[in-house]
């Protein structure tokens, strides 16, 4: 019979083989040693703004991110004004727009103790389109003023049938509505005040634009050229210096300057990029990121063999 001394001495000497066991097995890896790779950290870009660009800056982001992995860009919408104010508010690293940053953006970023830089990304031109059905086709630029004005109501008035003009605009918060305002309806006269006439319908994207005029025959709207579609009808709008001469909108008459209504557009960051946001913005001029903008219809700022 085992008396009790033993069978504590036997119990102890189990459970400290127990322990040591569990230890062994809980104790953690060691860490690397200086010459073993480590993983890339990865980086997060937040890019927001005019729906205009959005396609484009979707594109962008999915190449880039083929060739750098290690890089994660955010793409959203919601107008260049909702982009510019994220932007001022430091809530994204890159701002899209179709207008140009307005002196109070510009005063309230700098507020903000921010001094924004502007870049010129791409061209486009803004196309005005109706029904396939519709037949007028072509405009001087007088007249689209006078349509969106409410100042022309019917179509009969410019040589079409007898229908009522269903005008059609972006929402205010879109640079291409702001544009549009200063160089079409103002026809680029900085005192004057004209504004759309109360009747256009305002729609929330440029594919509702698309929608709406290849749903509709009195429908005239007007919309990014890397927009378009086969479902509506591109207008030819008159040139200033030839008023006779009506253009259609394209690579080469927005290039020529031949096509009024046409427009830079823009990124913007908060101040000189660094970092990743640098390296993304110099790739954006890249001949491989501005092949893509011609893709998409819209006008490269530089050619194939990288100039500008």
């Amino acid at each position: 019979m085992w008396n009790i001394m033993d069978i504590m001495r036997r119990f102890g000497l189990l459970f400290l083989i127990c322990m040591l066991l569990t230890l062994t097995g809980c104790r953690s890896r060691p860490s690397p040693s200086p010459d073993e790779p480590t993983e890339t950290a990865v980086q997060y870009l937040e890019n927001k703004g005019s729906d205009t660009i959005v396609n484009l800056a979707l594109a962008w982001a999915e190449r880039y991110q083929a060739i750098y992995p290690q890089v994660r860009i955010s793409v959203t919408g919601g107008g260049s004004g909702t982009g510019l104010t994220a932007l001022i508010n430091g809530t994204v690293d890159i701002a899209n727009a179709s207008r140009q940053m307005q002196p109070e953006e510009f005063s309230a970023a700098r507020s903000a103790g921010y001094d924004p830089r502007e870049f010129i990304i791409a061209r486009d031109a803004i196309a005005v389109i109706v029904h396939p059905s519709n037949p007028v086709d072509r405009l001087t630029l007088q007249e689209l003023s006078l349509i969106y004005r409410g100042e022309i109501k019917n179509w009969s008035e410019l040589g079409g049938e007898d229908r009522e003009i269903v005008r059609l605009s972006r929402e205010t918060n879109s640079g291409t509505h702001v544009y549009f305002l200063e160089s079409v309806i103002r026809m680029g006269n900085s005192e004057d005040g004209s504004i759309f006439s109360a009747d256009t319908l305002l729609l929330p994207s440029s594919e509702g634009i698309i929608a709406e005029v290849k749903d509709n025959p009195n429908a005239i709207g007007y919309d990014s050229l890397g927009y378009i579609t086969e479902d509506v009808k591109l207008i030819a709008v008159s040139s200033l210096a030839q008023p006779d001469v009506y253009i259609l909108p394209s690579l080469e008459t927005v290039n020529d300057n031949t096509y009024l209504i046409s427009r830079n557009l823009y990124m913007y960051t908060l101040e000189d990029p660094v970092g990743a946001v640098k390296d993304y913005m110099d790739w954006i001029f890249s001949t491989e990121a501005q092949q893509i903008v011609q893709e998409l219809g819209f006008i490269p700022i530089i050619d194939k063999e990288g100039n500008e």
